[in-house]
């Protein structure tokens, strides 16, 4: 048996998945990004590999490829193939009906549009600004001092939103400190937070020309409280992925391996 591997070495996260020849996943980690991205995939790719009977070492794979924003330095790739494509063909591979794709990952918020193959359509790309951004996230919570996952949570108790104005992620700490201190409710202020980062995706998705069978991928897939604000700003149903959504580049990347070697 052959194994094809996908690093995705995200700039808030790195992720790995191995694959069979029938392109089952026998492996997959996400580990926190250090400092180095060398030594980050090195990491997640001996995890990953430890995993699976058969394999030594990443080094056994039949094919890598890298991907995500520190591609280039996953060790020993064959191949590095963008982010973009990999987040396409994961989901495809997951679900083939999804046909648009919102990744939002820890420095940007992509839409994708991708075709019947699960090749890419058209894509938009917010990546000049960390606001709507896993980063931008990782900043909201710790303003209310709560962990993302609590955070995700009490937005979804809210009746009211109370909107946020500012779109630069500074400003928008600022603005949410200054609501807290005049004693508005939390929830609905988390809820604007959602709310805002919500817009920000459907233009990304509008420009991408994503209209219909949307998924999320990223971590930010997990935030419950987001992707209802999603569902309520694009007024359709998003798209349950059966595997994790923050492997979907890994995992496209992996498949990307495997045919890349011939079936």
């Amino acid at each position: 048996m052959r194994y094809f591997g996908g690093c995705d070495a995200g700039s808030t996260y790195t992720k790995c998945v191995i694959i069979d020849e029938n392109s089952k996943i026998v492996a997959s980690v996400i580990n926190k990004s250090r400092i180095n991205p060398v030594l980050s995939a090195q990491s997640a790719l001996d995890e990953a590999a430890a995993k699976v009977d058969g394999l030594q070492s990443a080094k056994d794979l039949a094919y890598l490829v890298g991907t995500g924003y520190g591609r280039n330095k996953v060790p020993f790739a064959d191949e590095n193939i963008s982010e973009i494509s990999c987040h396409a063909m994961g989901v495809h591979v997951t679900n083939p009906k999804v046909r648009a794709v919102i990744d939002i990952g820890g420095q940007d918020v992509k839409g994708i549009a991708i075709d019947t193959d699960g090749t890419v359509l058209n894509f938009a790309m917010n990546d000049k600004c960390a606001a709507g951004t896993g980063r931008f996230f990782e900043s909201m919570a710790n303003a209310f001092e709560m962990s993302i996952e609590a955070f995700s949570a009490l937005s979804l108790k809210a009746k009211n939103v109370i909107p946020i104005t500012a779109q630069c992620t500074v400003f928008a700490e600022s603005e949410v400190v200054s609501l807290v201190g005049e004693g508005k409710p939390m929830e609905e202020i988390a809820a604007g937070i959602q709310l805002s980062v919500a817009k920000r995706c459907f233009v990304m998705a509008k420009k991408a020309g994503a209209t219909d069978h949307i998924a999320l991928t990223g971590g930010c897939a997990k935030n419950e409280g987001l992707k209802r604000a999603i569902e309520k700003v694009l007024k359709l149903h998003v798209i349950e992925l059966e595997i994790d959504p923050q492997l979907m580049g890994a995992l496209g990347a992996a498949e990307y391996a495997k045919r890349k070697v011939g079936d």
